[in-house]
């Protein structure tokens, strides 16, 4: 028994035997199709990347082009303002980079704006602006502008060859008949003498006889210092104890206080007694000078007297005795 479906229709041999309609013209138009979308693609990664933008041109000199290819992007703040458009050798035997600057952005570049060319370690060469007064010209188109350089890669010699001499000197430092080595062996033995009999005093001395006549003087001292703080003890008892001699000293400034008052009443009396003496000074002189009268009053009496006893003695001439006697 034979199976139906094992067995191929005529009808669909046929249909697929059969020629495709107008297949030449489906062929051309996909590849118009693919091409169109593949100018249409480059045209929009050209629009994307600023080709049909209004640019101006910046000339930029460097001493050497290393690193710099067609095509790379210079940055104002990180962001890209323009690209190398070519690479040229000047005739001075520079290297002329010519950069196209979109016009929207080239606002940002003034006549006191500089350009780097910067080489790092890791990454790319990168070509950077700076403007750091805004206010200043605008840059024109066509000018020609000197690039600085700053190659990271140029220092690594130097930094090796400084490396170089740094371990040079650090095993010139560390050398058994180097001067550390010789300044360690002395600090060592520095502490150990400083750890041995007589320290730091024996080290500051130099030997340890010297050391010990400084411990044998220092004991000296101490010893007299205790003497003088016992003095001190003793004479403080002996001034300012209860039998000392300052209770004694305040005994007799009392006592002398008391006679200073005695003294002080007896001047009063003595006041009283000059006073009177005064009056009676006064007295005196008044008595004197009523003597004086007087005794003028009695030599003129006397006087009298005298003439009076004369005349008796002429009237008398038999008396013998002519002495007049006063009472």
């Amino acid at each position: 028994m034979t199976n139906r479906s094992d067995t191929p229709a005529p009808d669909t041999d046929a249909a697929l035997l059969r020629p495709v309609a107008h297949l030449e013209l489906k062929a051309a138009a996909l590849l118009l199709f693919t091409l169109a979308l593949i100018v249409g693609s480059a045209l929009y990664l050209l629009y994307a990347r600023g080709a049909f933008e209004p640019t101006q041109t910046l000339v930029l000199v460097a001493d050497d082009s290393e690193g710099v290819v067609v095509g790379m992007d210079m940055t104002f703040s990180g962001f890209p303002i323009g690209r190398v458009r070519r690479i040229e050798l000047a005739d001075e035997g520079n290297a002329r980079i010519v950069i196209d600057v979109a016009r929207k952005d080239a606002h940002w570049l003034r006549v006191s704006s500089v350009f780097t060319l910067v080489r790092g370690i890791v990454g790319g060469t990168a070509i950077r602006a700076y403007s750091g007064v805004l206010d200043d010209p605008a840059l024109p188109d066509g000018a020609v502008r000197p690039v600085l350089r700053g190659d990271a890669t140029a220092e690594i010699p130097q930094l090796m060859a400084t490396a170089r001499e740094l371990l040079a000197n650090l095993q010139a430092l560390t050398a058994q008949d180097a001067a550390l080595a010789s300044s360690l062996g002395q600090v060592r033995q520095l502490t150990e003498r400083l750890n041995g009999p007589g320290g730091a005093l024996q080290v500051l001395m130099g030997n340890a006889q010297d050391a010990r006549k400084i411990v044998l003087a220092l004991e000296r001292a101490n010893a007299v210092l205790a003497r003088l703080d016992g003095l001190a003890a003793k004479a403080d008892t002996q001034v300012f104890g209860a039998t000392g001699l300052l209770p004694e000293m305040q005994a007799t400034v009392a006592q002398l206080g008391s006679l200073l008052g005695d003294t002080r009443a007896s001047l009063k009396k003595v006041d009283a007694v000059l006073a009177e003496a005064q009056a009676v000074g006064a007295n005196v002189r008044e008595g004197t000078a009523d003597l004086g009268a007087l005794r003028a009053e009695v030599e003129a009496n006397l006087r009298k007297i005298d003439q009076l006893v004369g005349d008796i003695q002429r009237k008398w001439p038999f008396a013998s005795d002519t002495e007049l006697r006063l009472p």
